[in-house]
Formats: C-alpha cells, sequence, structure tokens
C-alpha cells in the first residue's frame, strides 16, 4: 500500500523544510507547492490525504485555496491544517469550519509531526487498515 500524501503549500522555504521533514516523520509521501497558483493547478490532479496550507500565499490567496479543496466534492475527505502567521485568524469562524487545525507560526517539527501522526491514524482506521 503506497502512503497517503500530503500537499504541503508553503513558501517560506525553511517552514517547507519542517513541515516536509514531519509529515514524512508520520508516514506521509510529500509534494511542496511554493505558491497559490501552482497549487490551485495541483489539486485539479490530486486527490492529498492531507494539505497543510499557509494562508499567506503568493499568488492565489491561502482563503481561496481552503475554498478550492472545500468546494471539490473529490477532495471531501482531505483534511487541511491552516497555518498562518496572523494570530486573529485562528479565531476566524470560516476557517475554524473548514480545517481540522489553525497553527500559528512558528510552527514546530514535533508539534506538526505528533498532529499528523494523529490524523494518519485517523485515515489507516477509515480505510480498515
Amino acid at each position: 500500500m503506497s502512503k497517503p500524501l500530503a500537499l504541503i503549500i508553503e513558501d517560506d522555504a525553511d517552514a517547507t523544510v519542517i513541515f516536509d521533514e514531519a509529515l514524512q516523520a508520520a508516514g506521509f509521501e510529500t509534494e511542496c507547492i511554493k505558491t497559490g497558483d501552482a497549487a490551485a493547478k495541483r489539486l485539479t490532479d490530486v486527490v492529498p490525504a492531507v494539505v497543510v496550507l499557509d494562508l499567506h500565499l503568493p499568488g492565489v490567496g491561502g482563503t481561496t485555496i481552503l475554498d478550492q479543496i472545500r468546494s471539490d466534492p473529490r477532495l471531501a475527505a482531505t483534511q487541511v491544517i491552516v497555518i498562518t502567521g496572523d494570530s486573529t485568524l485562528a479565531d476566524d469562524p470560516k476557517l475554524q469550519t473548514a480545517a481540522v487545525q489553525i497553527l500559528v507560526k512558528p510552527v514546530t517539527y514535533s508539534r506538526l509531526r505528533d498532529l499528523a501522526r494523529l490524523l494518519m491514524l485517523s485515515i489507516k482506521r477509515t480505510k480498515g487498515g
């Protein structure tokens, strides 16, 4: 059985490395995307199990990407972890409804790894594995 896919949509190179390593440690195959435009296009081709989504992206913004994910029936089971540097956005009811978790930067390796492990357990239970 192949590993579930986690898309990391983040434009900060240092954060991308941390998120990538944390998700791989939790058992995901990862793919990193640096712009909102590229993410919007990629999401028409793949169905990731998890998306780690920065809200402040070049091109298409993270909230638009989140709307795209939530409006696409193919992506109904995709779990989204929203990451933002703006703590006021963490209280946004729309984001709280659309995301499994909202994390405020800086996000540590261990925090994301532990959250990703919980999501992996949920995915395995759902698939009966």
